[in-house]
């Protein structure tokens, strides 16, 4: 939607430019720096930045709103209700002032994942002891989490671990879109990553 292409035309190179794109502007990027990470002209930087707010009209509703609303009160928040101050967001520094901004964007979102993954290990972690005692939770990446046991106890419980997972949202209860899980299995980390074998979605509640 970004380059106005059909999906069977999307490129490698058009999902690299669009993914720098949402990420940039969501942290301020501005032409000057977008045209400098894609290698493409300031004008073209700008018309992109352009059509995706014209597409897009709610997340710069979204930004416009997150930064009032961290002036009027001083922080902002996650959604389930977890705080971040923001002492520089009235700060006379332009340089900190912004940091500030764009932390009070960013924060929620991210924050929030954060919430979900974390509501989501606290949830998998008695059912897997009553569950699946030879399944080990061992680590969390990001959004991601890893679990470590044989391969045919994994395979066992993969759906419902995906499904568990999928249902955190009746813990938060503020999410009005789905929540969507996929899963792979590998010898590691990498090879586990490079495919997916099945994939979950389940609404949650507005």
């Amino acid at each position: 939607e970004v380059f106005d292409v059909a999906l069977d035309e999307v490129t490698s190179d058009h999902r690299r430019s669009a993914k720098a794109i949402n990420f940039g502007l969501i942290y301020g990027m501005s032409a000057f720096g977008l045209a400098k990470q894609l290698g493409i002209s300031r004008s073209d930087a700008q018309q992109y930045i352009n059509r995706f707010f014209e597409r897009y009209p709610g997340v710069k509703a979204y930004m416009d709103r997150s930064k009032e609303t961290a002036r009027v009160q001083g922080y902002v928040e996650t959604l389930c209700g977890r705080r971040l101050y923001l002492p520089n967001i009235k700060a006379r520094n332009p340089a900190q002032r912004q940091y500030a901004e764009r932390t009070a964007i960013n924060a929620p979102l991210q924050g929030s994942a954060a919430d979900l993954i974390k509501l989501a290990m606290i949830k998998l972690h008695p059912w897997l002891q009553k569950n699946h005692p030879d399944i080990k939770m061992i680590m969390q990446v990001h959004d991601e989490l890893v679990f470590e046991g044989k391969s045919e106890n994994l395979l066992k419980a993969a759906d419902d671990i995906a499904q568990k997972m999928v249902e955190t949202h009746d813990m938060s209860g503020k999410l009005t879109v789905p929540l969507v899980v996929e899963w792979g299995l590998g010898a590691n980390w990498n090879e586990a990553h490079g495919g997916k074998d099945a994939q979950y979605s389940g609404q949650a509640r507005a």
